[in-house]
């Protein structure tokens, strides 16, 4: 921890385009209750189980579009985002397709034609220069262009020799309408990296800032152990992923499902039953909160008091000094306040809302459990990497008029 306690936050609601963009006729659902909850390179014949914990898109498709495919998809009511590939080009009319993919981490090296080796990073000119292309085949549908672990690490080595290069990424992100990052620590190998989820929001809020409000940010998410032996990342570990990317302004999640080692299972997280559960509960939060998530920002300051205060050096210098970061909306009356715990360590936290007067009743959303905010302020535990969802409505007193004396209008039979 730093050894001077930083001063307290005043935290305003991050600023982030919408989930889904009402630019594209045929693109995502333009509506605030639509938030993307998408998976990546999944078979179709898995479209059911996955639309039954909460999925709503298809990214990427194994050397597809095909009719199959399109086919199976549009049984499940499930849209996709997939290449402009023939079958594509000559079945423009399919609703089911909202967007198209402009490949995977152009920013990583490329292995050689020979397979013998890796060269450099497709260049930026060659990624515009192809995204132009198919903005120009179809308006109407955004471009969705992944990126690789640099966004968030400049350090990664898979770059090749663009490596500790960031001032790549305002080039490239210039190749798509949606950009998109991955990056997973809960089960990466490099120590620099490994169990510091940090690294997520970071990667969100760097890609934010090179993509500018024109473009919108999503990223994808580790639920499976992917290609470590020794663990995979737990339900709170995915949780804090998930919420630290939309805290930082995400608007869109893509699970990587995968699993390599010990053995390939494509679907692994429906084969978890412990992950799979634990996915479908975030999956209904977010879902639930949609219109608050993508809600205009609000003005409200909200001041975070962290005891103990400060964040590690590491997470200071690369990203913040938050130790629990936020994100503040407005919506019928009501304060929304989503925050996280940004490291491993617990700690206790009071927020201070500005303008919020007298006792107001805190729902703890999801937890059952509720705390009383008194002038403003409030109170919680959180343990390493804790998410707390609230919901703040202030305590109307009902004051019951005082007893007459006597009654303005005398009964019958008091009459009589």
């Amino acid at each position: 921890m730093l050894p001077v306690a930083l001063p307290a936050t005043i935290a305003l609601s991050l600023c982030a385009p919408p989930a889904a963009d009402p630019r594209w006729k045929n693109g995502p659902p333009a509506s605030d209750d639509f938030f993307p909850i998408a998976v990546w390179l999944q078979a179709p014949r898995n479209a059911k189980r996955y639309s039954d914990i909460g999925i709503n898109l298809y990214v990427g498709l194994w050397r597809g579009p095909t009719e199959e495919q399109l086919a199976e998809l549009e049984r499940h009511g499930m849209a996709v985002i997939c290449s402009l590939n023939a079958f594509a080009r000559a079945h423009m009319d399919r609703q089911v397709i909202v967007g198209w993919m402009h490949g995977d981490e152009p920013d990583n090296a490329q292995r050689l034609r020979d397979r013998k080796g890796y060269g450099p990073p497709v260049p930026i000119e060659k990624i515009v220069a192809d995204y132009e292309r198919i903005r120009a085949a179809d308006p109407t549908r955004p471009v969705l262009l992944n990126l690789g672990q640099g966004v968030a690490w400049d350090g990664w080595h898979g770059r090749g020799v663009r490596s500790n290069h960031p001032e790549d990424y305002p080039g490239y992100v210039e190749g798509g309408d949606i950009v998109s990052f991955d990056i997973y620590p809960a089960v990466h190998d490099h120590p620099e990296v490994a169990g510091k989820l940090w690294h997520v929001a970071r990667g969100v809020r760097r890609l934010r800032e090179w993509a500018g409000p024109e473009r919108t940010v999503w990223n994808c998410i580790e639920c499976t152990r992917i290609g470590n032996k020794e663990r995979k990342p737990t339900p709170a570990e995915v949780k804090a992923e998930v919420w630290m990317s939309i805290i930082h302004g995400s608007r869109g999640i893509i699970y990587f499902c995968h699993q390599f080692e010990p053995r390939v299972i494509e679907a692994a997280l429906l084969e978890d039953a412990g992950m799979r559960e634990a996915v479908t509960r975030i999956n209904r939060e977010i879902r639930e909160l949609a219109p608050i998530i993508n809600g205009r920002p609000v003005e409200t300051a909200l001041r975070v008091d962290v005891d103990p205060p400060g964040v590690s050096e590491e997470l200071a210098r690369a990203l913040e000094p938050r130790p629990i970061a936020t994100l503040v909306r407005k919506r019928d009356g009501a304060t929304y306040v989503f925050a996280v715990r940004m490291e491993a360590s617990p700690a206790r936290a009071s927020f201070g809302l500005e303008g919020l007067r007298g006792k107001a009743r805190v729902e703890v959303l999801g937890e059952g459990r509720t705390l009383e905010a008194e002038a403003g302020r409030f109170s919680d535990a959180f343990e390493g990497h804790a998410v707390h969802l609230y919901r703040i409505e202030e305590m109307r007193v009902v004051r019951r008029p005082a007893p007459l004396e006597r009654p303005l209008i005398s009964s019958p039979r008091a009459r009589r």
